[in-house]
């Protein structure tokens, strides 16, 4: 049996009918007194968000990332399209739909926001089908956002050209991904965005604001290059991060012989651990930045030639939807 189907909440319907499921859905709900949109234009949905659960996710990760696709839902109504993709070693050989919808207050008097959800569930050998399903669960003329979560390997990913091409935004998490995901040849017509680098916004928000009070050429004054330390779990993020102060310090106008990088585990380091330095050969020049994720706390020493200066505070990872949001949009 199609085992993260079964594990998402929803009514199953006929794939035939899932548009007039929905509107009986909503009608039913109103009519047993529940919250539901007077018509269309009620719901406002404001984007087409297809989330495509790959064949390395588990029933219970994938009830998690639907409940983070129902909260991202509450700010950013929207229609969200669940794939999932039957392993061919389970059994059944013709799509399976499921749909569900939540409506929320919105900030203001009258103002509800409604999220529709259509799960659907094929079999490899049908998936050459997909296309059209998926067309026809999308509203018109929104925009179109693809979440590729779990994918065991880039080559699958060939099979999705139509979501690829189509999508303004094609998002996944790079601690999640394949190894060589960061290389695939994305179309050149969307933007992809890695969840990990979104949800560091706060740590590169505060390691760029203590670095914007010095001068971008005393930064790269006498600057050998960068090393990010991290535990176990942070490999993504360390190496996200360490690309990312890369790319910063180009436009301070670092040259290529002086950011080496160094990517490495920290030895016996606690989990949820992360760190940042830069690297000079003049004497009392330096830079640490280093976080605790499990304490939720931060610590930034920094020396360019008038004494040091240390700085602590608090830090923490945008949670799941606020990484979907940034991702999305920003």
């Amino acid at each position: 049996m199609p085992a993260i189907f079964n594990a998402l909440p929803g009514l199953e319907v006929p794939v035939g009918s899932i548009s007039k499921s929905l509107a009986k859905m909503w009608a039913t709900t109103a009519d047993n007194g529940g919250p539901a949109p007077a018509s269309d234009d009620t719901k406002a949905t404001q984007v087409n968000f297809v989330l495509h659960l790959g064949y390395k996710t588990s029933a219970e990760d994938a009830a998690a990332q639907f409940q983070t696709a129902v909260r991202f839902s509450k700010r950013y109504p929207c229609r969200v399209v669940v794939l999932c993709p039957m392993p061919e070693d389970e059994s059944g050989t013709e799509f399976r739909a499921k749909i569900y919808g939540e409506c929320h207050p919105g900030k203001t008097k009258g103002d509800m926001r409604c999220c529709e959800f259509v799960m659907l569930s094929y079999p490899m050998s049908a998936r050459r089908f997909l296309e059209s399903q998926v067309s026809v669960c999308l509203s018109t003329d929104l925009p179109l956002y693809y979440w590729a979560h779990r994918f065991s390997s880039t080559t699958r990913l060939n099979d999705y050209q139509y979501l690829l091409r189509r999508s303004k935004r094609v998002l996944f998490d790079s601690a999640l991904a394949p190894a060589d995901a960061t290389d695939y040849p994305w179309p050149e017509n969307v933007a992809v965005r890695d969840l990990a680098h979104a949800r560091l916004l706060h740590v590169r928000q505060a390691i760029g604001q203590f670095l914007s009070g010095y001068s971008p050429e005393l930064l790269v004054r006498g600057l050998t290059g960068l090393v990010a330390e991290h535990s176990p779990d942070f490999a993504a993020e360390a190496r996200v991060l360490l690309g990312w102060a890369k790319k910063r310090l180009v436009v301070c106008g670092a040259t290529a012989d002086q950011l080496g990088e160094t990517l490495r585990a920290a030895d016996g380091a606690a989990t949820g651990t992360l760190s940042l330095q830069f690297t000079y050969n003049l004497n009392g020049h330096r830079f640490v930045w280093s976080g605790n994720f499990n304490q939720g706390c931060a610590r930034t020493v920094a020396e360019f030639g008038d004494g040091p200066v240390e700085v602590s505070g608090a830090i923490g990872l945008l949670s799941p939807e606020a990484a979907l949001s940034e991702a999305m949009f920003f």
